[in-house]
């Protein structure tokens, strides 16, 4: 087998996102046959390298799991535990989960569809910021957004860190037939949005600079992976359409990127 790179490699068998596990490596928690490696650059032959995290060997799966959850509010997307000892999303997962990761965020307040996994590639490829894989958010506000309020969401929004992407903004006067909201407040005007990219609270922080401050941030949807029937709390296996739907996905924009 080909020499991958390391955090591929650990991605691949479900330790956490490439990202985090780029973090393990430079933190000098990732040894290769007995040797520290703190080089993000360092490649490894995952067939014959003797991989380790903390001491404990990095085992490759033999297969791949997708799981879609309902993470209510107040519930963290994390996996790990919380100094805190805030509720996490680990607690909606069946036995013997604990090597699969979330595929995104939600923050704290939110709440809706995560996509969780132990297959690294998939996961980075829908979590990189160059494939802009749309997802679709409905958004709570309390009064009817004015034109020029939506065209401002539309083309983009002058943040102070940054300007957001154009998105995709409409009022909607009902939420999808399948949608089964958790408790909580419904008054107000919904928007259905749909993002291209995902930094941190930006829906939050779009809508606020546009004086419709967001009362209610709901995802339903990662490109063609829907919430369902789910309810709060609720997690399902993904079926074989859902997951072949994603790889499409995944495929089809690499395609236009080759």
């Amino acid at each position: 087998m080909a020499e991958e790179r390391l955090q591929k490699i650990m991605a691949a068998a479900g330790v956490a996102s490439r990202r985090a596990c780029e973090k393990l490596i430079t933190a000098g928690r990732v040894q290769v046959d007995g040797v520290t490696v703190t080089e993000l650059g360092a490649k490894a032959d995952p067939a014959v390298a003797r991989i380790s995290i903390d001491g404990r060997p990095l085992l490759l799966p033999e297969t791949f799991t997708y799981l879609k959850a309902y993470k209510p509010r107040g519930m963290l997307s994390d996996t790990g535990g919380d100094a805190r000892g805030r509720r996490n999303i680990s607690e909606l997962l069946p036995a013997g989960s604990d090597r699969i990761f979330p595929v995104g965020r939600l923050d704290l307040k939110s709440e809706g569809l995560l996509l969780l996994t132990n297959d690294g590639n998939l996961a980075h490829k829908l979590t990189h910021p160059r494939y802009e894989h749309p997802k679709t958010y409905y958004v709570l506000v309390e009064r009817k957004p004015g034109e020029r309020a939506l065209q401002r969401l539309r083309k983009g929004v002058t943040l102070p860190e940054y300007r957001t992407a154009p998105a995709q903004v409409r009022v909607v006067e009902q939420l999808p037939q399948r949608l089964h909201l958790d408790h909580g407040r419904v008054e107000g005007v919904w928007l259905e949005i749909i993002l291209r990219e995902g930094k941190k609270r930006q829906i939050r922080h779009m809508t606020a600079a546009v004086g419709y401050p967001t009362l209610r941030l709901v995802r339903w949807a990662i490109g063609p992976l829907t919430l369902g029937d789910l309810t709060a709390g609720e997690t399902q296996a993904l079926n074989d359409s859902e997951v072949r739907a994603l790889r499409d996905m995944v495929k089809q924009r690499a395609r236009r990127e080759s």
